[in-house]
């Protein structure tokens, strides 16, 4: 591969989907689910999915929230919610 040349991990077949929520988005979720922020699992700012949703959306605060949405044959479709935090936390 090139020096230029990048590989965008999102479109990867076996990659969930992955959508970086807006702050309304994100608090509508957290209360849909009856859950604080804190109580989320976890996806670092370093997580090669974070890096490309940077890239089209800016940089991405801690704290931010990820919908990911897993599709399989036997399980259909799974969504996810993951919390943004720094490279030492998890």
């Amino acid at each position: 591969m090139a020096e230029n040349d990048s590989f965008n991990t999102l479109t990867h077949d076996l990659v969930p989907e992955h959508h970086l929520l807006t702050p309304d988005e994100a608090e509508q979720v957290l209360q849909k689910l009856g859950i604080h922020r804190d109580q989320l699992p976890k996806i670092r700012k370093t997580d090669a999915a974070i890096q490309i949703l940077a890239s089209i959306h800016g940089d991405i605060p801690e704290g931010s929230i990820v919908k990911v949405i897993r599709k399989s044959k036997t399980a259909e479709v799974f969504t996810a919610y993951r919390l943004v935090v720094s490279e030492g936390k998890s």
